[in-house]
Formats: structure tokens, sequence, C-alpha cells
């Protein structure tokens, strides 16, 4: 993999309409998404030098978003938070963001968060090794290596619907086998 660098210069071009689409449906309010928006451009631009490029930029923005909208609802403490905890992990529609929000972050973590990070990706990677080659294959290309839909779809002559459906199944055999041999 490449060495993939920062252009902090161009998020607000590439990536403002996209991360505005992710937050409004989560807070469900216009200045609020909008500021947590900016925290995030500028706390991406605190810790640029941190950036290790093990994802791609997008996915580390998005890493950082996510954290600001959970501290978002701890601050305002209500039930919607516990939701939003909840939600980020469980919910049907985003059943694999999960793996995102486990992108480590270094600067925050003890010794036992890095055992569990470890565990957890051998635990992600021993699951993976139980679906269908070629969907473990297609899901790590487009769910943990980020590669575009078009080059995928391309590359096995599938379409784009085959794509989804067949991540949708990968994230849910994944997510069965984790509850099973690793959150339990």
């Amino acid at each position: 993999m490449g060495e993939v660098t920062l252009h902090p210069e161009k998020w607000v071009d590439r990536y403002a309409d996209y991360l505005f689409n992710y937050t409004i449906v989560r807070v469900n309010d216009r200045i609020v998404a909008e500021d947590l928006i900016s925290e995030t451009f500028l706390a991406g631009l605190k810790s640029k030098d941190n950036f290790k490029g093990n994802a791609s930029e997008r996915t580390w923005l998005i890493s950082i978003l996510k954290r600001k909208i959970i501290d978002y609802y701890r601050k305002k403490n209500t039930q919607k938070a516990q939701a939003e905890v909840h939600i980020t992990y469980s919910d049907d529609e985003m059943e694999g963001d999960w793996l995102e929000e486990r992108v480590e972050d270094f600067s925050d973590q003890t010794a036992e968060d890095t055992l569990e990070n470890k565990e957890l990706r051998l635990a992600i990677f021993e699951c993976l090794d139980t679906l269908d080659e070629r969907h473990a294959d297609i899901f790590k290309l487009k769910t943990i290596q980020n590669y575009d839909t078009e080059a995928i779809c391309n590359e096995y002559n599938i379409t784009p619907s085959n794509l989804w459906v067949i991540i949708h199944r990968a994230r849910k055999a994944l997510m069965t086998c984790l509850k099973k041999h690793w959150l339990e």
C-alpha cells in the first residue's frame, strides 16, 4: 500500500458534503452537524502528524467524526446518547461501521486497549476465514481497504447491487461469528 498523505486544504471540497450527510441523520440538527464537522476538521488538523496512512483520508476523518458525535451525545447525557452509542455498533443499517470505529487511535490507549484491539483484529480475521473466499476478498477490498466500488465490480465481474448484497451478507455473517466467539 502506497503512502497516503493528508490534504487538509482539500477537506472541505472533498468531504464536507459526505460528512454532513453522515452527521445530519445522526444529530438531526443542521447547526450541530455543521459544528461537529468543523470540530472534526480542527481535530484532524491538530492530529495530522499522528496519521499513519493505515486508512484512507475519508475513513480517518469519519473515525474522528464518530467520536465527536458520541461525545456530543455523552455531553447531552440523554437516552439518545445511549441509543447513538448502541447504534454505532449494532444498528442493522450500519452493522459494519464498528470496523471503522475500531480504527486504532494510539494517542489515548492503555496496554489493555492495545491488547483488546489486537484480540479483536485476530477475531475479525478468523471470522473472515469462515466466509466464502470470494466474498471475504470482496468484503476486505471494500470495507477494510476502501477500494472503489467500480474497481471491485470490474475485478469480480459483478454489478454494484451484487457488491452491496455480498457486503451486507458478509457483515451479517461476520457479526454473528464475532458475537459467538469474541463479544460474549
